[in-house]
């Protein structure tokens, strides 16, 4: 990341938390870990870090290279691990008829993918 010189107030990801999975970040070295320990360390007391993303149906990680989707429940675990604390969450993005089982850039489910959104505080 960019050296700054201030502590941020907000470190917004939208759609791509699921890459931080994906063979080019891992070939690359980085890890969620890293990533969200360093967004741990730019964020002022009081910081929000938001991410909305594509929902995986299964657990884990396992359709971030394939579907570009992740399970919502894993991203809280990594992120609640680096040290943040989840202090909301919307179902608007929400979509009862994605099936999960669809590339989110298959033109018959982009714009329209089952999507959660979290709001995770540092303390």
């Amino acid at each position: 990341m960019p050296e700054v010189t201030q502590p941020a107030d907000v470190l917004w990801l939208h759609l791509f938390y699921h890459d931080l999975h994906t063979a080019l970040m891992q070939a690359r070295g980085a890890t969620a870990a890293d990533f969200n320990r360093v967004v741990y360390e730019r964020l002022k007391p009081g910081g929000f870090y938001v991410i909305v993303d594509h929902a995986a149906a299964g657990a884990g990680t396992g359709d971030a290279q394939s579907l570009h989707r992740i399970d919502p429940a894993t991203v809280r675990e990594e992120v609640e691990a680096a040290g943040f604390a989840l202090d909301g969450e919307s179902t608007l993005l929400a979509n009862k008829d994605d099936q999960h089982s669809i590339k989110v850039f298959d033109p018959s489910i982009k714009g329209k993918t089952d999507r959660f959104a979290y709001r995770f505080v540092k303390p």
